[in-house]
Parts: C-alpha cells; sequence; structure tokens
C-alpha cells in the first residue's frame, strides 16, 4: 500500500492520493473521518510507517482499521492482544501433533532425514505477524490492544514492525512482498515503550465533536428522526461529562439510536431515557447516577 523501505522487493503506490481521498473513501465504506484522522492515516500510508492510534475503548480505534481495509481493498489480518499473548500466538509455532504423526509414521528413518521434513511448511502454522509479512495482496494488519499484551511482546513487534521480515531458524529469513499498512490500538491502560512509539504514527483518537457524531447517527440509523438523533447525541455528551466508570461508546450511541426506533420513540423524555439506560451504560452505579444527576431539560432546551 505505500512504499517499502530496502529489502522489500516490490515497490507499492500509496493507496490514498490525498486527505481528500481518505475522507471520501472512508466515508463511502461507513466511516466518517475527522481531518486530524484522514491527514494521519494518509500520512501513514505515505510514509509507510506503522499508526498508532490511542483514546478511550468505543471510538472507532479498531473500526478504523476495518474501514481502511475495505476501503483499499486489502486483507484485514487481526493480531488480539491479551495478557500472555507470546511469539507463538503472535507469530508462528510447529504442528507438534503432525510432526509426531509424522515421526512415528518413518521409524525406519534417521533422524537427520525426518528433521529435513518435519521442520518443513507443511509442519508450520503461521499467526497473525507471519501471514501479514508473507501476504501478497495488499494487507492491512491490526494489532488491536497493544496495552494488554505484557511488555516483552513489544521486543517482538520492534524486530516485525522494523524489518517487516521474520527469521524462522529452521527455514531461514521470510521477508515482505511488500509493506503491510499496519494500526496499532491502545487504550492507555499502561505506557507503551517509546521504542515503539518512536516507529509509528500516532493519533488520539477522542469521542467525536458533537457536529460529527450526529452524522455518525444518521449515517448508522437513517430511520430515526433527525431532531430525534440531535437530542440523543447532546444526552450521550452531558453522559460523558458526568464521569462515569464507563462512558458510552459511539457503538452503544448507535444501538440507542436503534432502540429508540425500535420503541417508536418521538422524542427523548425522562421516562423513555431511564427505561433505556441499560441499552447505553453498562454498570449499575452508572445507571443510578445517570437517573439522579442528569438533567434533560436544561440538555434538551
Amino acid at each position: 500500500m505505500s512504499t517499502p523501505p530496502s529489502g522489500l522487493d516490490t515497490p507499492v503506490a500509496p493507496a490514498f492520493a490525498s486527505v481528500d481521498d481518505v475522507v471520501t473513501r472512508l466515508a463511502e465504506v461507513g466511516y466518517l473521518a475527522s481531518e486530524a484522522v484522514a491527514t494521519t492515516v494518509f500520512l501513514a500510508d505515505q510514509l509507510g510507517k506503522p499508526l498508532l492510534v490511542e483514546g478511550p475503548a468505543g471510538v472507532g480505534k479498531t473500526e478504523l482499521s476495518r474501514a481502511v481495509a475495505a476501503a483499499t481493498g486489502s486483507e484485514l489480518i487481526r493480531l488480539q492482544c491479551y495478557e500472555g499473548v507470546d511469539e507463538a500466538r503472535a507469530l508462528y509455532e510447529w504442528n507438534h501433533a503432525k510432526q509426531l504423526l509424522r515421526i512415528t509414521a518413518g521409524r525406519e528413518e534417521s533422524w537427520d532425514e525426518a528433521r529435513s521434513d518435519i521442520f518443513s511448511e507443511e509442519f508450520l502454522l503461521p499467526r497473525p505477524l507471519l501471514r501479514a509479512i508473507r501476504n501478497e495482496g495488499p494487507t492491512v494488519l491490526l494489532i488491536d490492544e497493544t496495552d494488554k499484551a505484557d511488555v516483552e511482546i513489544e521486543g517482538l513487534l520492534l524486530e516485525v514492525l522494523g524489518d517487516f521480515q521474520v527469521t524462522v531458524p529452521e527455514l531461514g529469513t521470510i521477508t515482505a512482498v511488500q509493506r503491510p499498512f499496519v494500526v496499532l490500538t491502545s487504550n492507555a491502560t499502561r505506557e507503551l515503550s517509546e521504542a515503539l512509539r518512536r516507529r509509528c504514527l500516532f493519533l488520539y483518537v477522542d469521542f467525536p465533536e458533537t457536529e460529527l457524531e450526529q452524522r455518525i447517527v444518521r449515517l448508522k440509523v437513517p430511520e430515526l428522526d433527525e431532531v430525534l438523533a440531535t437530542s440523543l447525541v447532546r444526552v450521550v455528551e452531558a453522559l460523558r461529562n458526568l464521569g462515569l466508570r464507563k462512558a458510552p461508546s459511539i457503538a452503544e450511541t448507535i444501538d440507542w439510536a436503534r432502540t429508540l426506533v425500535a420503541l417508536g420513540a418521538t422524542s427523548l423524555d425522562a421516562q423513555v431515557v431511564s427505561d433505556s439506560l441499560g441499552v447505553i451504560l453498562k454498570h449499575t452505579d452508572d445507571i443510578a447516577k445517570a437517573r439522579t444527576k442528569l438533567d434533560l431539560p436544561s440538555i434538551l432546551v
């Protein structure tokens, strides 16, 4: 998707022609990007740099990578990070059960003969990082919730994202044919290393401004009345300012809009809000706080 560094075999033209092109093409696949988001995506594509997207949960970080993949006709390969994810889950491992069957079947062979066979492509299980490096077509590599992985995994990411190559001792060095578009996401639950940050372009995504969130709601739930959509977004913004345990995400805003359509609601009154808060808030104490502190008359003037 972008010009590869020295060592990659095939130069690939950037996927996006301009920042406006990013805005247009992401919108065509249902992602309304702000100017800041579109500019950073454009630069990541032009410069061939990984894109580190940080922000609170539910602001569309993961969805951005899906939209880039859809807009560019790329395959999306996802590494979901979690505590304890290791090289075998992220990069590759050997199919030990199949290797054992092969050794058992060839009992008359010497070990040298068996070894040359069992450590071959047939027995290799590529995981997301290796799959992305070996993929010959346009690829978006999503390393999701990077901050949830152990610090040790960052060393592996530095090696892979630095040269886009992997050394499998039994097979040799595998170098990417073309550089994938890489998106790393983080909810900032822990600080990522400076070394990893230096290799990336950085984008902080917060909850969208009022006008943009209204457009998102209208795009995703076109059957919702425009006035009701405006009221809904105002209430969601007020909820986010209450200091809740879990602020409503964009996805939950959309779910609430669909709920109002299903209920046949024509306005947001205290009863409708109280009855449907469980759609948008996920903790009992948050719901209780919203019912006591949400001042609907002042919000919906």
